[in-house]
C-alpha cells in the first residue's frame, strides 16, 4: 500500500537520540579519531558511508517491504534504489572510459525501478549487482590519482566525478530515509 494511506508507527533503536537510526555507540559509520586526510581519502570516506546508510536502511526487510513503492505514480522503492545505482555505478565507468560504453544492466529507461519487483531473487541479484558495480568504478578510478586529469569523451575531471558520486549517494540516501519510514516507520540519520 502506498505511504500515504499506510501509516505505520514512527520508531528508532536509538535510546539516546529519538531522531537517530541507532545510537552513536552501535552505529558503523562513527569513526573515532581524526578524518581522513587529503581530498580523496575524504572523498572516498564520505561515499562508504553514504554506501553503508543505504544498505542500513535497507536492513531487516524482505522482498516485499524493499520492493514496496512509495507513492503513485513514483516507481521509487529501496529495491528499486539499490538498482539504480548500481545502473549508475556502471554508468560512471563509461564517463571514465574512451571506448564503446558498458550496457545497461536492466535494460531501458527507468528498467531498474520498474522491475524491482519483490522476489528474493531479483533482491539478491540486485546487492550483488551493487557490490560488483561498486568495486569495478572504486577500482577504475583509482587509477587516477589527480583528480584534475580529465578523463573520458566529455573530459570529465577525476574530482567532478568522485564529487558526483557522493552526491548522487546522499540524495538517494533521503530518499531511503523517507521510504523505510513510509514501509515500517523506522526514522534516522
Amino acid at each position: 500500500m502506498p505511504c500515504m494511506t499506510d501509516q505505520p508507527a514512527r520508531w528508532t533503536q536509538a535510546t539516546v537520540h529519538p531522531d537517530m537510526w541507532a545510537d552513536p555507540d552501535n552505529d558503523p559509520r562513527n569513526n573515532e579519531g581524526p578524518g581522513p586526510d587529503g581530498e580523496p581519502a575524504t572523498l572516498q570516506d564520505f561515499l562508504t558511508n553514504y554506501r553503508m546508510t543505504l544498505r542500513m536502511k535497507c536492513e531487516g526487510l524482505d522482498a516485499g517491504k524493499l520492493a514496496r513503492r512509495s507513492v503513485p505514480p513514483s516507481t521509487m522503492s529501496l529495491l528499486g534504489l539499490v538498482r539504480h545505482l548500481a545502473e549508475v555505478e556502471r554508468e560512471w565507468r563509461n564517463w571514465i572510459s574512451d571506448g564503446d560504453p558498458l550496457p545497461k544492466l536492466y535494460g531501458e529507461r527507468d528498467a531498474d525501478f520498474g522491475g524491482a519487483v519483490a522476489e528474493q531473487t531479483v533482491v539478491d541479484a540486485a546487492f550483488s549487482d551493487l557490490e560488483r558495480e561498486q568495486a569495478a568504478t572504486d577500482a577504475a578510478l583509482a587509477e587516477y590519482p589527480d583528480l584534475g586529469e580529465r578523463v573520458g569523451k566529455d573530459g570529465s575531471s577525476v574530482r567532478e566525478l568522485l564529487v558526483h558520486r557522493v552526491e548522487e549517494y546522499a540524495r538517494h540516501c533521503g530518499h531511503a530515509d523517507l521510504l523505510r519510514e513510509c514501509v515500517d516507520g523506522r526514522v534516522g540519520q
